[in-house]
């Protein structure tokens, strides 16, 4: 997985009225979630804040990163967790993000590439892509940027589920049932296939 720096700050003050302050001089409140546990055992969450335009470049990509976070000097790991959006406007509210190391699995939805010309769409087919990411369990290091898969001998009508596919060092956490792309029929296939029927 590439890796890619944001700069960020420690937040002391919390809560609502002090994440609108922050938003309104172009910084997004931000949590840590790490090895670090509270009282009642759950993560316990490092409060900072980025500027809006350091995580565009992290929120707003079709690519997946592991974020190194430098806050207040030191520097962090980590995936984003969770992100929040402003309803009407797609502005970022909140980024939670989750501490990585080299040792420890995550599980992080890797975009999918499907590569070659199905024998299905050769035949008059559709290839559909019915999901864009797939969930994979590994060390961040181990994790690949896309998962190529190859579509060259999917016929009309068949399909690929997550429960045929393998990639090396990696635990598919998406469900083996999920369908991953399918050649479906189309008019020009059904033509073509009634037309050799007759010969």
């Amino acid at each position: 997985m590439n890796v890619i720096s944001i700069n960020a700050q420690k937040r002391e003050a919390t809560g609502k009225k002090a994440s609108k302050m922050l938003r309104k001089e172009g910084f997004v409140p931000c949590n840590l979630y790490g090895e670090e546990k509270g009282e009642n055992g759950l993560p316990q969450a490092l409060s900072f804040a980025a500027s809006a335009a350091e995580l565009r470049k992290v929120v707003y990509t079709p690519h997946v990163y592991v974020v190194n976070i430098n806050i207040d000097g030191k520097e962090h790991k980590a995936i984003i967790k969770e992100l929040q959006f402003h309803p009407t406007t797609d502005a970022l509210l909140h980024a939670d993000f989750f501490e990585v190391n080299e040792t420890k699995p995550i599980t992080i939805g890797i975009p999918v590439k499907l590569n070659g010309l199905a024998q299905g769409v050769r035949d008059g087919g559709k290839l559909n892509l019915s999901i864009r990411k797939i969930d994979v369990r590994a060390p961040y290091k181990q994790i690949p940027e896309i998962l190529n898969i190859d579509v060259t001998n999917l016929g009309l009508g068949k399909a690929i589920k997550v429960g045929e596919l393998s990639f090396e060092g990696l635990e598919l956490a998406t469900p083996a049932q999920v369908v991953v792309c399918s050649v479906k029929e189309t008019r020009a296939s059904k033509s073509a296939a009634a037309a050799a029927a007759a010969e």
